[in-house]
């Protein structure tokens, strides 16, 4: 039997076992993505050469703080993100001219949305599912003012706190237009719930009843919610009990391990590769070691391989690929990516 990416995902957050362990693979594409065509080409071209079983989109990073006054840098990071050159949160009193925003119209959604229309669930795309990068409230806070959010949190707290009652409405509603426009999922990234950031209490208080807002709301409608945790020092155990179907960290910077994270949430682990060690500096062999590593801690069951976070810019195509064969994926002839870096 011909299993589809469909049931092959459905199977592993079920914890069944699978036709071959299925894979994703992401990154930023820098030089089109403030282009809503030229983003969806470029994923559609990337997606069409590794062949994952879910196609993530992933937006440029200030589009989901541009519209609040966030100012987008050009400079380009290793792994393709833009960082905001000027947050729109530079006092306290910024907090309150954060607003619900209406997704069809406002700056960086209204291209998101076009961006999924223009992939037109093209035929590249097949039978994998695709999912929008959803930013949590707490961590869109975060851009939106940078190094200050602690301080504001402890010495303003009502202040931000109405800011984000206003993300969250607007996230609900990108969802739902998202949601309806086709996308079977969402990637849920959260930059916040580690002790890097912010302590336990802050993130329990600030972060988490957003997260279970906005995640109520994709409750039987969103096909694959994975919860990406961004960073180290995780407030795992928080996340683990999120409603979700998937979880992803990246395992080789911050405890748990695959295995460990296996045994503490009820559907899928996401991850097993290294973005920066193995893809972008290793060897093939390196990357298909670790591939093979997170199966075997995993026994392969309840496993979506995949990096850590995204895939840098300047990853060897013959790394990505070495990765794909060993799991048994398919690779498409390599077209040109509109949009390397």
């Amino acid at each position: 039997m011909t299993w589809t990416r469909r049931e092959r995902l459905l199977a592993a957050i079920n914890r069944r076992p699978v036709d071959r362990v299925p894979y994703a693979v992401w990154r930023h594409f820098p030089a089109v993505d403030r282009s809503p065509a030229g983003l969806a080409q470029a994923t559609l071209r990337f997606h069409e050469r590794y062949g994952s079983d879910f196609l993530k989109v992933t937006p440029r990073s200030a589009s989901a703080v541009e519209a609040w006054g966030c100012v987008e840098s050009d400079t380009v990071a290793p792994d393709g993100h833009r960082p905001c050159a000027t947050c729109a949160v530079r006092s306290a009193e910024d907090w309150t001219r954060i607003r619900p925003l209406d997704p069809a119209s406002a700056d960086g959604y209204a291209d998101q949305v076009e961006t999924i229309v223009r992939l037109g669930f093209d035929r590249r795309i097949g039978d994998a599912l695709v999912l929008m990068t959803l930013f949590s409230p707490l961590s869109l806070a975060r851009k939106l003012s940078g190094d200050r959010l602690p301080d504001d949190l402890r010495q303003h707290p009502d202040r931000v706190t109405g800011a984000l009652e206003a993300i969250t409405e607007t996230l609900i509603r990108f969802a739902e237009r998202a949601l309806g426009e086709g996308i079977a999922g969402v990637f849920y990234a959260i930059q916040v719930a580690s002790r890097s950031v912010l302590d336990e209490e802050a993130y329990a208080r600030f972060g988490e009843p957003y997260d279970r807002q906005v995640l109520a709301s994709l409750e039987g409608r969103s096909g694959l919610t994975i919860i990406h945790a961004h960073g180290d020092r995780l407030l795992f155990d928080r996340l683990a009990g999120l409603p979700a179907h998937a979880w992803s960290w990246d395992a080789h910077a911050t405890p748990p391990s695959l295995a460990e994270g296996q045994a503490r949430v009820r559907g899928a682990v996401v991850g097993g590769l290294d973005s920066s060690r193995s893809l972008r500096d290793g060897t093939p062999a390196d990357a298909v070691a670790e591939a093979r590593d997170a199966v075997a801690q995993t026994g392969g069951i309840g496993l979506i391989v995949a990096p850590g976070c995204v895939v840098p810019l300047n990853t060897p195509d013959a790394t990505l690929a070495a990765v794909i064969e060993a799991l048994g994926g398919s690779l498409a002839p390599l077209p040109r990516v509109v949009g390397d870096g």
